[in-house]
């Protein structure tokens, strides 16, 4: 079983409803018009349903032992999802930037302690829905069902291609995977954090970024 290891991050964060002044759902509403686009109404729904929350570097939304109550939905900064092993070394399972989700599946459906930890990389602005809220938009309006079926679906997918590449791929294919998935970020995360997700350390993860470098 994980441990949880003692931290000396605060979980501090601000936290404001949305109202039709507030331009943060833009990105949202503009993000769902990739799949189902939604009416004026449903947008409504959106400002009532979603909260905003300002996030510091290194402050968590999920602690492991905690039950994960949001659906959190990336409108800037960097958020990485990890577990924690029993000799307290952090495991990064997911990295969730702009335009990206980030939850704990398993703990949010199920309402019992997450084994995860999401934590903020960076500063980070997020739209957030509980999970009551969620049901209600799924029996309400159906395009908020089959868009975040969607959303569901790409996250296993993205899961399933961790697996096979950990059990078939070599490092320096991972992280050209990680280049594909996450084009942004290297050169926003340290080393240490991309090698922590690769699972090798900083220094193989330099000598694999020279060796593409010289390919190149």
């Amino acid at each position: 079983m994980l441990q949880q290891t003692v931290s000396p991050v605060i979980k501090l964060y601000s936290q404001k409803p949305l109202n039709s002044e507030n331009t943060s759902i833009q990105p949202l509403a503009k993000y769902f018009n990739n799949y189902f686009p939604l009416d004026n109404a449903e947008c409504d729904e959106l400002m009532l349903r979603f909260t905003e929350r300002k996030v510091k570097r290194r402050h968590f939304i999920l602690q492991q032992g905690d039950v994960c109550r949001h659906f959190s939905f990336v409108v800037s900064g960097c958020l990485k999802m990890y577990a924690i092993d029993k000799n307290g070394k952090e495991h990064n399972i997911q990295f969730a930037a702009e335009n990206d989700w980030s939850t704990d599946l398993s703990s949010f459906y199920a309402e019992k302690p997450s084994q995860l930890c999401i934590e903020a990389v960076e500063p980070t602005i997020l739209l957030q829905i509980k999970h009551d809220d969620l049901l209600h938009l799924y029996t309400g309006y159906h395009k908020f069902d089959h868009n975040f079926r969607v959303i569901i679906e790409q996250k296993y997918i993205e899961l399933q291609n961790r697996v096979l590449q950990a059990i078939s791929s070599s490092a320096e294919e991972r992280y050209e995977s990680f280049l594909k998935q996450y084009p942004n970020l290297a050169n926003r995360l340290p080393n240490t954090q991309i090698a922590s997700y690769l699972g090798i350390t900083p220094e193989f993860l330099s000598t694999i970024r020279k060796s593409l470098a010289y390919k190149g």
